[in-house]
């Protein structure tokens, strides 16, 4: 079998087809909002999320009602009480993050429990299912993503003296409490919109591991979002091949090949790489600081 062949045997099933298609839309989507969370720290912030949305999913999922719209009102919920409970009290925000994370969850199991399937359900909820992505599942995707992007692009400069200098924003009079819970909204419905792709467990090393990636590669925020993109998207299809070839579960397939973009960036990154540093001249001059 030839290369070509390898590439086309797959797309042959329509199913393939639709869950290429959300791969890469999701491969580009999680790294470009990923990007300010490695930045500014919000990994465990994008974890709690995740999570957090279990309850409004098994809600719509006993009524009847699309899993989007549950997953949604959750994880805007939960950036809401987070950001409310860590600046109205005198507690950390991962204090926060913890309350609300380790309560929605707990609750999710709980109602999801009362299903009678609830193997099958918690498994699909929790790793995803991009193989069984439908027409409209696309269709959400490519809005939620569009709408992320669009908000992104239309406050790249806000977000970016957010993100690199706090007190510059204040300075500028900019509405920093107000762009932090965009950014959070923005977290949320990125989550929302890689639900079925991966899943509640693995979501996070989708919007992290490429984002993290990128941030080995390269010092600039643009860029990082663009080499993001790039090996997320190579993530999710690569991982999508083999796990359509070995017959294994797609996305953590995916998260593994991401997993192992890090590994080679994080040994071999020029300037930055480990082995890179340990083979650099002993006097060479050390790479600049990020900017």
């Amino acid at each position: 079998m030839d290369i070509l062949q390898l590439i086309s045997e797959p797309l042959t099933y329509p199913f393939m087809v639709r869950a290429l298609l959300a791969a890469i839309m999701v491969g580009v989507l999680c790294p470009v909002v990923g990007a300010y969370m490695v930045l500014k720290g919000l990994s465990f912030f994008g974890d709690a999320l995740a999570h957090a949305i279990l309850p409004g999913v098994v809600i719509t999922f006993l009524i009847g009602w699309p899993l989007a719209i549950g997953a949604l009102l959750a994880a805007l919920l939960a950036a809401l009480l987070i950001g409310v409970i860590s600046q109205r009290s005198n507690l950390q925000e991962d204090t926060a993050i913890g309350i609300v994370f380790a309560g929605a969850f707990a609750l999710g199991v709980a109602l999801l429990s009362t299903v009678s399937s609830f193997a099958v359900d918690l498994t699909h909820i929790l790793f995803g299912d991009v193989l069984g992505v439908s027409s409209t599942d696309l269709w959400v995707i490519l809005a939620l993503g569009s709408v992320v992007i669009g908000v992104i692009v239309l406050f790249y400069k806000e977000f970016l003296v957010l993100t690199f200098d706090p007190v510059l924003a204040l300075v500028l009079r900019l509405p920093a409490t107000a762009l932090r819970y965009l950014l959070l909204g923005l977290i949320a419905l990125t989550v929302v919109t890689s639900l079925q792709t991966v899943g509640i467990a693995l979501v996070l090393a989708m919007l992290v591991t490429p984002a993290a990636t990128a941030r080995l590669l390269t010092h600039r925020l643009l860029t990082m979002m663009a080499v993001g993109a790039v090996l997320g998207v190579a993530a999710n299809v690569i991982g999508l091949y083999i796990s359509y070839y070995l017959n294994i579960a797609s996305g953590p397939t995916m998260v593994l090949v991401a997993t192992a973009f890090f590994g080679a960036a994080f040994l071999f990154a020029p300037g930055r790489g480990v082995l890179w540093r340990m083979l650099r001249p002993i006097g060479a001059q050390a790479p600049a600081a990020p900017q």
